[in-house]
């Protein structure tokens, strides 16, 4: 913020206010680059309380016609009086965005009541909520559950999620993972969060995937039939057949799909489900293809299609099985 660390919270109101001072310096400074969202980005990294603490001023931004009213106006009567413009502007959104999310933020920060669920390496866990959505945990996932002042938040902090989402224009439901959230508009979707990536599949309803980086806001809606992969700078959509969708979802049937599957990617998702890992000895051998369905935890399965479909070499001890020429 203008070269400034923000100094740590000592409570709620001051975590609002950082936060609050973060949205509008972003939306409103014409000096904002990568060195000052560098600093944001470090701030929202050091606790959910600090990311839920700018969706929360973000969202009032977005909803409140007062601040979009105060950007600064690029005409040459303003530029004459910039420097007096961005003062005030500065000064009185910040008022207005820390009134805005007073009610709001307030009931959000007093009220502890979020509850995290998590399931162990093969394990998966549906819970249904108050509300009457579903949430269905797949393996090796860590996933937190609570109510903002206007909505329902959940933040998947590793690990898989199926969402099937009664929607309520009132509360809307907001799927947290890093920088960014996916947003319901009445919704069946699943979110899979893996070394720096996200992927989102929209089966039913609408979506959107919203995130926070070094080239600002990015918002992607989501249609039946999109699979959205997202890192920290880049967006990429795909489209599914609705064949392709179903296989997507296999696990919650304990099954892994591949359709023309690298051995690599077919042992890793493996390794996802199971304590004995998959050890593929050689690229050559990562690259050979195949097609199938398998039990998560069938991995005698795995054994006997390299042996007798690629008549590789498998090594077998207690702790992996090791795959070669």
């Amino acid at each position: 913020m203008s070269g400034e660390k923000s100094p740590p919270a000592a409570n709620a109101h001051g975590l609002q206010q950082q936060a609050v001072k973060w949205v509008v310096d972003r939306h409103i400074s014409e000096g904002w680059g990568e060195d000052e969202q560098n600093r944001l980005d470090a701030w929202l990294d050091k606790s959910p309380a600090h990311l839920a603490a700018y969706w929360c001023a973000e969202d009032s931004w977005n909803r409140t016609d007062l601040l979009s009213a105060l950007r600064p106006a690029r005409s040459t009567q303003h530029q004459r009086h910039g420097t007096l413009w961005s003062r005030w502007a500065r000064r009185v959104a910040v008022l207005a965005a820390i009134v805005a999310i007073g009610t709001a933020g307030s009931a959000y920060f007093s009220k502890p009541s979020d509850k995290t669920y998590s399931t162990g390496l093969g394990g998966r866990q549906t819970l249904s909520l108050a509300d009457g959505s579903q949430v269905e945990l797949n393996t090796n996932t860590v996933l937190r559950i609570g109510m903002s002042g206007n909505g329902r938040i959940v933040t998947l902090k590793s690990g898989e999620a199926f969402f099937q989402i009664k929607h309520d224009n009132a509360h809307p439901f907001v799927v947290r993972v890093g920088n960014h959230r996916i947003v319901d508009v009445g919704t069946k979707f699943s979110v899979r969060t893996e070394a720096g990536q996200l992927r989102v599949a929209l089966m039913e309803g609408a979506a959107r995937l919203e995130g926070v980086g070094t080239g600002g806001e990015r918002v992607t809606l989501l249609k039946p039939g999109d699979i959205a992969i997202a890192t920290a700078g880049t967006v990429a959509l795909l489209k599914a057949t609705p064949l392709e969708l179903t296989n997507e979802l296999a696990w919650r049937r304990g099954v892994l799909v591949f359709d023309n599957t690298t051995l690599g990617d077919v042992a890793a998702e493996f390794n996802r489900y199971n304590n004995k890992k998959i050890i593929i000895a050689s690229d050559n051998v990562g690259r050979m293809r195949i097609m199938g369905s398998f039990q998560a935890n069938d991995l005698h399965a795995v054994i006997g299609m390299a042996r007798e479909m690629f008549h590789l070499r498998v090594v077998e001890n207690s702790n992996e099985i090791v795959i070669s020429r």
